[in-house]
């Protein structure tokens, strides 16, 4: 169960830096050029979908020490 608590958390981790990294990319870059600012912004958030469905899988599927 330790393995499956540290890959979850580790998946968490990088969801939140990917969101807040396609956030601050939208915001710097929105005055300049608008849809390459909304593309990456959806890039981000289809990874953060991406690593959310991992997580589900994960704690579905995941076979550890029982």
């Amino acid at each position: 169960m330790k393995k499956k608590k540290i890959i979850i958390r580790i998946l968490i981790i990088i969801a939140a830096v990917i969101a807040l990294a396609a956030t601050i990319a939208y915001f710097v870059l929105e005055p300049e050029k608008p849809w390459l600012a909304f593309y990456i912004a959806c890039c981000g958030g289809v990874l953060v979908v991406n690593f959310i469905l991992s997580i589900i899988f994960v704690n579905k599927n995941f076979k550890g020490k029982q």
